[in-house]
């Protein structure tokens, strides 16, 4: 029956919106606003639970991309001379197409992410946040007023600070959320008032492309204001390099971030990299067999929520003494419930989709074995089926291990006691990530302490690290990055502060 009613949802969403990935030949990119179909290579994107080619994009080449960066350059002012209102116009359309495609998009990240369709619901509803959030920030970037009298060499000067669009910028995204992490770099350039060159992941491009569709048809935006370009990384090396792109965005894996940092010229970088995040249960939390029951569920979902592909997935979890067995138990139960939910990501009761790709899981098995062969021990899942793999916990990982020390991106969380709250901290600073930690507790002087003293860009109190909203800051510390996304400190990212001095301006 359950495969009979993903055959049905797939068949289904197929026949809807099937045109929409391969039903028209050769998907275009956008270069200079304008869709191109006609290219030397094509992108073959594969559907990640029925491992078939999907659809195909076409693929600019290295001469495209300087042709992107040319065009860019020469909307640098029409982009400048926009409207506080323009810009928001342009974002509140492109929000308001989304929600009218919301199922269409949905159905695009099950094939190219693997998806659940609970997720992939999520994450376009989150997209459309994201765009409405920017649009309002496009109208409340003020500017300040103060007086600068601070001497007698001084006497008389005032000044005010607003901040102008830096110019052309780069954004490059990562295939774990081809829409909402798209809209993260491209709503807050818009709303800044920047050109910019769009690189999505080369395993998940459609659903770029489609925002690429949404601003197309605006008639506001100046000619060369965006181009997406899913070029392969020789073509794309410009992106990064290139000393006339102002701002480079990225976000993906830790390597080829800081390898991007290192390369970048004089240009700001932003990098939104990798983690292990921790969270931490205390002995104040567990108060109630509801209360546990419900932190149980939390955990599992931070750590196996879209299979663990995410930079704040739960992987280390840190439980007082006093409830740590009763945890345990339950967290074992919502494991094995999550691994019973393992199936096409196209239908309403999958919970547990496909890795990205077989190799992903084979890495994430051979990590798993690697922790137990050094002293931990299997406690649920641990077991891979092609691209598939189950909801896994380990108790007592080594510190030594690739599951401790790394960023597993996957459904595998280590278990670990503790007894004392200062040292547990301790241990959870204990990597060389630091993007965001969670901490379990009805004490508000151990949730200060964890603000106070944890090496990391956010911490969530009574919830789980994988909490982001999209209008918060967000970013890390350590090897997990620089700066900040959310769209007002994006915004800050794709500006520059400028002040004019006045002297004497209000003596007559």
């Amino acid at each position: 029956k359950k495969k009979k009613m993903a055959s049905t949802a797939r068949a289904t969403l197929t026949g809807k919106y099937g045109a929409v990935t391969g039903g028209k030949g050769v998907l275009p990119y956008f270069l200079a606003s304008k869709p191109v179909t006609t290219s030397a290579k094509t992108l073959p994107v594969i559907d990640k639970y029925t491992n078939q080619v999907a659809y195909e994009v076409a693929m600019p080449s290295a001469d495209d991309v300087e042709t992107a960066i040319t065009e860019g350059l020469k909307a640098e002012a029409a982009m400048k001379r926009m409207t506080s209102w323009q810009r928001k116009d342009v974002l509140m359309n492109v929000a308001k197409e989304l929600k009218e495609r919301a199922e269409e998009l949905a159905y695009v990240l099950c094939i190219e992410a693997g998806k659940p369709m609970r997720d992939a619901t999520t994450e376009v509803g989150r997209a459309i946040d994201t765009f409405t959030v920017s649009a309002e920030e496009a109208v409340r970037q003020h500017g300040e007023y103060g007086p600068f009298d601070i001497s007698s060499r001084n006497n008389g000067l005032h000044g005010i600070t607003q901040r102008f669009p830096v110019g052309l910028v780069s954004l490059i995204a990562p295939f774990n959320f081809p829409l909402n992490l798209v809209a993260h770099k491209v709503a807050p350039a818009i709303a800044a008032g920047c050109p910019f060159l769009l690189k999505p992941s080369e395993r998940t491009p459609r659903s770029a492309l489609i925002v690429g569709e949404c601003l197309a048809k605006s008639d506001v935006l100046p000619a060369g204001a965006f181009s997406i370009l899913p070029c392969d990384t020789d073509a794309a090396a410009k992106l990064s390099k290139d000393d006339r792109i102002k701002v480079l965005s990225f976000t993906g894996s830790e390597r080829v971030g800081w390898n991007l940092y290192s390369n970048s010229g004089r240009k700001r970088v932003v990098l939104e990299l990798g983690g292990n995040a921790g969270c931490i249960v205390d002995e104040t939390a567990g108060h109630s067999k509801e209360r546990l029951d419900h932190i149980a569920k939390r955990l599992a979902f931070g750590a196996f929520y879209y299979s663990g592909q995410s930079c704040i997935s739960v992987q280390r979890i840190y439980a007082h003494e006093s409830v740590y067995d009763a945890l345990r138990e339950r967290l074992l139960v919502e494991a094995q419930a999550m691994s019973a939910s393992r199936g096409d990501p196209m239908e309403a009761a999958t919970a547990l989709g496909p890795l990205i790709s077989e190799n992903d899981a084979k890495r994430l098995e051979s990590w798993v074995e690697e922790a137990v062969s050094q002293g931990g021990k299997l406690i649920a899942g641990g077991k891979r089926d092609g691209c598939f793999f189950d909801a896994t916990l380990v108790e007592g990982v080594s510190k030594m291990s690739k599951l401790s020390c790394e960023e597993a991106f996957g459904p595998v969380a280590g278990l670990e006691k503790f007894s004392d709250y200062k040292e547990v901290i301790d241990r959870l600073n204990n990597s060389r990530f630091g993007l965001q930690a969670g901490v379990f507790t009805t004490d508000m002087s151990r949730a200060f302490y964890a603000f106070e003293n944890l090496e990391v860009g956010g911490v969530v109190i009574n919830d789980v690290p994988a909490t982001r909203v999209d209008s918060q800051p967000y970013g890390g510390v350590k090897a997990s990055g620089v700066g900040r996304e959310g769209p007002r400190y994006a915004i800050e990212d794709f500006t520059e502060l400028r002040i004019m001095l006045l002297r004497d301006a209000a003596r007559l």
